[in-house]
């Protein structure tokens, strides 16, 4: 797509590529991505959804066949990349479509280079070549992806001869895999990040923060700054991201990478230091510590229970009791939508590469009217913090908007809202004469992927 922005950045016309069609042989149209922008306002059985984006959209109008103009309540210059994450889908197959209807594909027609043959839940996800796709025609005629969240499993599974490609395999397996002939290790520095949320207003049925006794601790703790701060330099990134990570992850004290708008290299790793931890905890009132929960989910992001483990012994450490709960993520994304954690280990993979997608949508205050918070299930609030971020979003100029967003990283850290630990590496695995070239953004992509 072509974007044209006019008269001051508040309508943005989007013309669409020439004769693309949907895989039924459809022509896709600017109807098309109207349907869509009012369909993912409220996306059935979404945990998330895309509100932040969308909201700031005041009016769509279908100029052409090909057109369409939207006009904004306020600039919004981050808008067209914004929208690159919001996948278009047809009025004529997603008009009344159910979450089934896309799973068995009767609603599932894209325009890409592969059509999807078949999905089986969990399991694997089957794609045949799209002939007709407007772009150059892949190299391969069928794809497959197989859905193996265990890395050991997935290595195996690749020496074995049994798939091509794999992405994340394990970082005890990378030296193997690396020594290996007919094995190519592809990796690049990416932009996920893993971090704590401390719940600041949890649900009445979370887990509750105790005393030493049991006694539930009312207000919680966690809504001192001092209490964060002690838990976060309780935390030894390096020693996780060098022991449990296997130098497959940075640490880091804020969510952007370097070379990414919005880092600030002002900004440091929190230092590990439990001594003053244990000040900040006695200075909050709570000397003897207490007892929490930290949750996170077992099966989507890598050493997750791992990492929650050795946290739990760095904040024991302190005298903060911690118990693990660890969870598939179906049931842990359900939990955190309804605020039932206490304290939860996260990830975010800032697709937006630059910083108001996280300030907006995981620290911004909940909104209804705006869709600010949707993954604020803390339910954390700062109006300094919302007002930085206000204005960032609505800055056109992009040094001012960096600017802006560097103030409110440092507002971030200072007040702890959350507590950043350490960057994804992307690393792939790829066998025989496949190679694949890793990618900042961690998409695994089937067209990218060379066979020589």
């Amino acid at each position: 797509m072509a974007a044209t922005l006019t008269s001051p950045v508040k309508r943005l016309a989007l013309a669409s590529t020439e004769g693309v069609t949907w895989h039924d042989g459809r022509p896709f149209t600017a109807d098309d991505v109207a349907f869509t922008l009012k369909r993912a306002i409220d996306v059935p059985n979404n945990l998330g959804g895309f509100a932040g984006i969308i909201r700031p959209i005041k009016d769509t109008e279908v100029v052409g066949p090909t057109v369409i103009r939207l006009t904004t309540t306020s600039p919004v210059p981050n808008l067209p990349s914004d929208l690159t994450r919001l996948a278009i889908v047809s009025r004529h197959a997603g008009t009344d479509a159910t979450t089934a209807d896309y799973n068995s594909g009767k609603a599932a027609i894209g325009t890409g280079p592969f059509k999807l043959v078949s999905y089986t839940p969990g399991e694997r996800v089957e794609f045949a070549r799209n002939d007709n796709w407007w772009g150059e025609k892949p190299a391969w005629t069928t794809l497959t992806i197989r859905l193996i969240p265990n890395t050991a499993a997935r290595t195996a599974a690749l020496l074995s001869g049994d798939l091509d490609l794999i992405d994340t395999p394990s970082a005890s397996d990378l030296p193997r895999l690396e020594k290996s002939e007919n094995i190519h290790v592809a990796s690049v520095a990416g932009m996920r990040v893993n971090y704590i949320v401390p719940m600041i207003k949890p649900a009445e049925d979370a887990p509750p923060i105790t005393d030493k006794k049991g006694a539930k601790l009312d207000p919680s703790p966690l809504t001192s700054q001092k209490v964060r701060e002690a838990l976060s330099i309780a935390i030894n990134r390096a020693g996780i991201t060098e022991r449990i990570m296997l130098g497959t992850a940075n640490p880091t004290g804020q969510w952007l990478p370097p070379g990414i708008m919005g880092y600030d290299p002002k900004t440091p790793v929190p230092a590990y230091d439990p001594e003053k931890a244990k000040r900040l905890l006695a200075e909050a009132g709570f000397p003897n510590g207490f007892k929490i929960t930290l949750s996170t989910s077992n099966d989507r992001v890598p050493y997750s229970v791992e990492v929650a483990q050795a946290i739990a012994q760095m904040w024991s450490r302190i005298g903060v009791d911690t118990a693990i709960d660890a969870i598939p993520f179906s049931v842990y994304s359900s939990r955190g939508a309804k605020s039932q954690f206490t304290a939860y280990l996260g990830s975010w993979s800032n697709n937006s590469m630059e910083g108001t997608g996280l300030l907006r949508d995981l620290v911004g205050t909940r909104n209804k009217e705006t869709g600010w918070g949707l993954y604020n299930w803390a339910q954390y609030s700062n109006s300094k913090l919302d007002a930085l971020n206000a204005s960032a979003i609505a800055e056109i100029d992009d040094t001012k908007r960096e600017a802006l967003v560097l103030d409110a990283v440092k507002l971030v850290s200072t007040d702890v809202a959350i507590l950043p630990l350490y960057h994804f590496k992307n690393i792939w695995a790829t066998r025989g004469k496949v190679f694949y070239q890793p990618r900042i953004d961690e998409l695994t992509l089937a067209v990218d992927v060379k066979h020589k």
